[in-house]
């Protein structure tokens, strides 16, 4: 596996950080990349005894759904090196969603949040649906309880089996890192932060692209 797939999916971890933290923060505490947390503050907010939202979550579950699926379709019988041109449509809904936001901050609840909760979803399944294809082991782009487990369990203090440590360590610090670049631009302007995810995955679906010219071999997203 390239040493530039592999980056490439790396700033695919970190736009993932930056749209959640648009989403929890700014569209009514709503993940569109981590369905985990979709799934238990739908848990929470559906038992009423909390102010949690439940359509926010299940909205973004239900599209994230979607988009992954129309992922693996736009894959079937494809190469590989096909998912990175398909990035381009993550990096449209994210700018489509970062000019909404700058002409006009969604408050809370409203129905453009919704739309933009839709697109997001929609463009952060995709997005998943891609990255597992392209298969870069120890970088699955939305997530990061299996990859800590992996680093945890797989260790030298544990079962002791060789692993790309490196990128599950960079997958996990990108996405925070993600996280803290969203929340502190949010302050200065609410479509900037969509707007750097958008410029990032263009710039890997352009990259990737290139590389994808050469031969790229899938592996295990473990």
């Amino acid at each position: 596996m390239s040493r530039g797939v592999a980056g490439c999916l790396l700033v695919l971890s970190f736009c993932t950080g930056i749209a959640d933290a648009v989403g929890y923060l700014a569209l009514d505490r709503t993940f569109f990349g981590n369905m985990t947390g979709n799934v238990l503050v739908l848990g929470m907010g559906a038992s009423r005894t909390t102010d949690l939202p439940v359509e926010g979550p299940a909205i973004a579950l239900v599209c994230f759904f979607i988009g992954a699926a129309l992922g693996g379709r736009a894959m079937r019988g494809a190469e590989i090196r096909r998912a990175f041109p398909l990035l381009g449509l993550v990096a449209l809904g994210l700018a489509a969603a970062a000019v909404a936001l700058a002409v006009d901050p969604a408050p809370r609840g409203s129905v453009q949040a919704r739309l933009l909760a839709v697109t997001l979803a929609l463009a952060m399944g995709l997005q998943a649906s891609l990255a597992r294809r392209i298969g870069v082991p120890g970088v699955t782009t939305v997530a990061v309880t299996s990859t800590l487990v992996g680093l945890a369990a797989d260790s030298a203090l544990a079962m002791g089996i060789d692993q790309p440590w490196g990128r599950r360590l960079g997958a996990v610090l990108l996405m925070c890192a993600g996280a803290a670049a969203g929340a502190l631009l949010l302050t200065v302007s609410p479509g900037l932060s969509l707007g750097l995810a958008a410029v990032l995955v263009l710039g890997v679906a352009v990259a990737g692209s290139r590389l994808g010219r050469g031969r790229v071999v899938p592996g295990s997203t473990g």
